[in-house]
């Protein structure tokens, strides 16, 4: 027990009549990198933010470096030395690197000081930054880095990193790693939560399972396997293989030829964008966090204004119709079927306050007569997704917005593939879900696009982009860097078009 920095007995948390964590055991210790695995609604964050002070057990205790701790606030969790580096970062664009690393601190802030530090800290572990830039100026993996040096700075000697290469290129993630295990060899205590096994395999000292709350089993990563790892996670055994099947004779279903976006403050989003969807194809988008994948999607669909271009849908008999200009309405209204899969899954996608029934029949209210509604349909759907993709709710009447992002996730993908659109959009369709999920989503697009769809499909794994789409866009500063074939791309080549807009580096 003298590596121990954290040990949690019997810890308990419901939400409501929702069981999170049921009575978990977790022994957390220094010098060591621990991955948190589960399926969505596992209680693997939740069980994180009670030990980051953002919420409070309902019972069981919580040592660490074994004197028994109460954690009510994120104040108490950096007093344990615990910090947390949430998916969503907390910085103010207009402050430096330096500035936000000490905000909300009560020091007197001597800035000069205060660089010094951080600079000692970053050259400690390798971290790239200048505590002088402007966070409007930073890269993605950078504001990160700012995340991670802010919990080191107030002396945080466990930390807990939440999905943290969700939105890096294969060549940040490796800095990432690098860093991680530098903190390692510093005797820092490191839990991970992530989907990715690949990187579970790659950098993790030992692996935590937990399943519908409870914990299963902590197991040294050397010692087992991503299948072992799945099917403990799941409680029964899962293949994991993508396929990729062929489609015969595909053919042209939106041809998008020099789309230029421009958002209010007259910022090119998208700049002189050309390529085309096609049939019985999956067509990936990779490229960095903020490099117009929302936009592209959203000018397709319609919710986002075109300034230049032209996107057109060839119907079946080879006549085209211009969709820049029309509204989401007017596009339907023509007979234009197309799913989206918004990145906003609450914000723009569904209605965080009703249950999967109302979510579902949002598709079909114009069908309605007066006040009057056929609500057979849309729960029948909803019974359907429900079951099919293994949606943890008490029932589906339950409040969207009361379930794990994961499962609200399901919802919107399950509602969106099940009238089989002739274009399916998907931004980030599996972000946040857990591996088995994962899979049959993977499964359902293969199926749309057997079933001859033209299916975008914005994805952050270059591994399954790879695996699963037959063609992939690589976009970078809003312009197309290239598309190459996914059979026959390799990681690297894509990392580095992810970074490179003409030909030279962003």
């Amino acid at each position: 027990m003298q590596n121990c920095a954290i040990e949690l007995k019997n810890i308990r948390k419901t939400f409501g009549p929702v069981v999170a964590n049921d009575g978990i055991n977790l022994q957390i210790n220094r010098g060591e990198i621990l991955c948190l695995l589960g399926e969505n609604g596992s209680g693997k964050t939740t069980l994180m933010n009670m030990l980051s002070g953002i919420y409070q057990p309902d019972g069981g205790e919580i040592y660490a470096d074994g004197r028994k701790v109460t954690i009510r606030s994120p104040h108490d969790a950096f007093k344990n030395g615990i910090g947390m580096i949430h998916q969503h970062y907390h910085l103010v664009d207009v402050f430096t690197a330096a500035q936000n690393i000490i905000l909300g601190l009560d020091e007197a802030m001597d800035i000069g000081r205060v660089n010094t530090r951080v600079k000692e800290i970053c050259d400690r572990y390798g971290f790239g930054i200048d505590p002088k830039m402007k966070v409007y100026d930073m890269s993605v993996s950078q504001k990160q880095t700012v995340e991670i040096v802010k919990v080191l700075y107030r002396g945080s000697e466990i930390l807990i990193l939440d999905e943290p290469t969700a939105v890096l290129t294969p060549q940040e993630t490796d800095k990432l790693f690098a860093v991680l295990r530098n903190m390692r060899r510093d005797n820092k205590a490191i839990v991970l939560i992530t989907h990715k096994l690949a990187e579970v395999m790659a950098v993790s000292d030992k692996v935590a399972i937990l399943r519908k709350g409870r914990y299963i089993a902590t197991v040294n990563t050397k010692e087992t396997s991503p299948g072992e790892l799945t099917d403990m996670m799941v409680g029964r055994a899962v293949t994991l293989n993508l396929d990729r099947p062929k489609y015969d004779n595909p053919e042209d279903k939106l041809v998008v030829e020099g789309l230029t976006v421009v958002d209010r403050e007259g910022i090119k989003k998208l700049n002189n964008v050309s390529f085309t969807a096609r049939t019985g194809e999956i067509l990936g988008v990779a490229g960095i966090a903020g490099s117009g994948q929302k936009e592209l999607l959203e000018s397709i669909s319609g919710l986002y204004p075109v300034k230049s271009g032209s996107i057109k849908f060839v119907n079946t008999d080879k006549t085209t119709v211009e969709l820049v200009g029309k509204t989401p309405t007017q596009i339907k209204e023509i007979g234009v079927g197309m799913g989206f899969v918004p990145e906003d899954r609450l914000g723009m996608g569904l209605v965080g306050s009703m249950g999967m029934t109302d979510n579902m029949m949002l598709r079909s209210w114009r069908e309605g007569r007066g006040l009057f509604f056929n609500r057979k349909k849309p729960q029948d759907l909803a019974d359907r997704v429900w079951k099919k993709l293994d949606v943890v709710t008490p029932s589906t009447e339950f409040p969207v917005r009361r379930m794990s992002g994961g499962n609200i996730q399901k919802v919107l993908v399950g509602r969106e593939i099940a009238s089989h659109p002739p274009v399916l959009l998907t931004a980030y369709a599996v972000r946040g879900l857990d591996i088995n999920t994962s899979y049959a989503i993977y499964n359902l697009l293969n199926d749309q696009k057997m079933g001859g769809s033209a299916v975008m499909y914005v994805g952050e794994e270059l591994d399954v982009l790879m695996e699963l789409c037959d063609r992939i866009l690589v976009l970078c500063d809003g312009q197309v860097s290239g598309i190459v074939d996914g059979r026959t791309a390799t990681k690297e080549e894509i990392g580095l078009l992810m970074t490179t807009v003409g030909g030279k580096e962003a």
